[in-house]
């Protein structure tokens, strides 16, 4: 044998003798083990040694020591939130769970108007969603019809059997519809902020070829404007413009306490403003005017913009003895405190009345309207709405049903849960709002993903005004909604730069967070 190198262990080569131990143990001698450690770790057990981790758990690792202390189990669900296994049940993952709520309500008759795009609802109910599955072609055209011909079906409080109403269905299919365009089957075009991985490696025929995005940019140029059109004829309530930067809200004069046509830009940089400041275009920046009066108020500070701020230093008569800060100094102050909100809520652009017409024509003409490289390149901003114009496809949002079952004390209770997923529209919310209260009998709840760039949409643009009623009333009728959904959007908003994450009814009474 040769000489034996000091520190050298012949086991070495070879796992532990307790790791191959431990390699022998069966997984039910591990669960009795860690038992027998801690009451709390039999709760554990399916999450920390079942071979089919809970969604969004880890697998154990089994090089990792037995005696180590177990791994604490998922976070906690909301009340609301269905619990167990069942076809479909991907959406349990905790990590999809929206952002925490900090601003609720209490029980009212109508929910406060949300002008952000939901991505996806998720209804839960004690009560069956089962009338909601496998519409009859009759009942599926009969929706469609409804829709065009803008129907006002008025449900009754309660139905008794939802799954044997005809006209209930009908009003459902009726809720999911909206109107797009472009319309690329093989492409997803909502949301478009963002949306370059999901739409990475998608046949993108035009991106080389200038001919047919030139085609595809006229037919958007008449699309966008016959939606214009339809507002300022008031025949359309609102529509979205979503580019791959930016999203733009317009909406007919008599909402959001405006009585001209408004549009909300969302979110804008200091090169977007500067351009529209070019081309003539008047605008406001929201948040910065409540700043502005908040700092009159005597609020706290503000920047002010301008030479004139200094004025006050005249009226003490102290302007000789304080040097007042260089012009240009003023001036990159400002430009720094104008770059720093770009891309943040607080950029967020109001143009009002003629001058929508005008950013009409600026869009139209913008270069940069349109990413000229990466997976959207030569795609034309996507348009949404609820009711048809020039151009248009009609699309409908995707709706299944899955039950499941949630945990209450120490017994297991079946749940009934509506999946909605698509562009959800404010008017599309308040709808499905209307017919889930007949059929679930005034007991609901909801789940509400944002599009976050368009909460910022929910902020407050009345700025103290009155509108004319009776002007208003009489073209109520022309917009192709219920009158219930078009009184909602009426309403001036209260949400401020945030919007609904979770809305519930109890006794036909609405309560909500945000």
């Amino acid at each position: 044998m040769g000489s034996v190198v000091p520190g050298y262990s012949p086991g070495f080569k070879k796992p532990p003798e307790t790791l191959r131990l431990k390699r022998k143990r069966s997984w039910k001698s591990v669960a009795a083990s860690i038992s027998a450690e801690s009451p709390a770790a039999t709760a554990q057990q399916d999450a920390t040694l079942s071979p089919r981790p809970y969604p969004g758990s880890r697998r154990r690792n089994p090089f990792s020591s037995m005696e180590n202390t177990p791994r604490p189990p998922p976070a906690p669900r909301p009340a609301h939130s269905p619990v167990g296994k069942a076809a479909g049940a991907e959406w349990l993952d905790p990590h999809l769970a929206p952002p925490s709520t900090d601003v609720s309500s209490s029980p009212s008759y109508e929910f406060p108007v949300d002008w952000s795009i939901k991505t996806r609802l998720l209804f839960t109910s004690s009560q069956n969603f089962a009338w909601a599955d496998h519409l009859k072609a009759q009942e599926e055209s009969q929706g469609y019809i409804q829709h065009c011909r803008a129907a006002v079906i008025n449900l009754p409080q309660s139905i008794p059997e939802p799954k044997l109403s005809t006209e209930l269905r009908c009003a459902f299919q009726q809720s999911l519809v909206y109107w797009l365009h472009p319309f690329l089957p093989w492409l997803q075009l909502f949301p478009r902020i963002g949306a370059d991985r999901k739409m990475a490696g998608k046949n993108n025929m035009w991106s080389c070829d200038d001919a047919l995005q030139q085609i595809l940019m006229r037919e958007w140029s008449l699309s966008f404007t016959s939606l214009y059109n339809l507002l300022r004829a008031k025949l359309c309530p609102y529509f979205y413009v979503c580019t791959y930067q930016f999203t733009v809200l317009f909406r007919a004069a008599g909402f959001a306490g405006s009585d001209t046509i408004t549009a909300l830009i969302s979110p804008t940089t200091r090169g977007l403003r500067e351009a529209m400041k070019s081309e003539g275009i008047e605008f406001y920046l929201p948040f910065q005017e409540v700043r502005k009066r908040t700092w009159m108020s005597g609020g706290g500070d503000n920047d002010d913009d301008d030479d004139d701020g200094f004025s006050w230093l005249e009226e003490m008569g102290v302007q000789d003895k304080i040097k007042k800060p260089e012009t240009i100094s003023i001036k990159l102050s400002k430009e720094r405190n104008e770059i720093k909100m770009d891309h943040k809520p607080q950029s967020v652009v109001l143009v009002k009345g003629s001058n929508t017409f005008t950013l009409l024509n600026f869009l139209i003409n913008c270069k940069s309207l349109v990413a000229s490289v990466g997976p959207q390149a030569g795609i034309p901003p996507t348009l949404l709405s609820p009711v048809c114009f020039r151009g248009a496809t009609m699309q409908t949002l995707k709706a299944r049903t899955i039950n499941a079952r949630t945990q209450i004390s120490t017994h297991y209770k079946d749940i009934f849960t509506l999946e909605i997923t698509g562009p959800v529209m404010p008017h599309s919310l308040h709808s499905l709002s209307m017919v889930l209260k007949s059929a679930q009998k005034g007991s609901f709840s909801a789940v509400c993903y944002t599009n976050e760039p368009t909460a910022v949409f929910n902020i407050d643009i009345s700025n103290g005004q009155n509108i004319k009623e009776e002007s208003i009333r009489k073209d109520l009728c022309n917009y192709g909604l219920h009158p219930n959904t078009l009184d909602q959007l009426r309403l001036y908003s209260t949400l401020g730069k945030s919007s609904i994450k979770h809305l519930e009814m109890n006794d036909y009474f609405y309560t909500w967070k945000s």
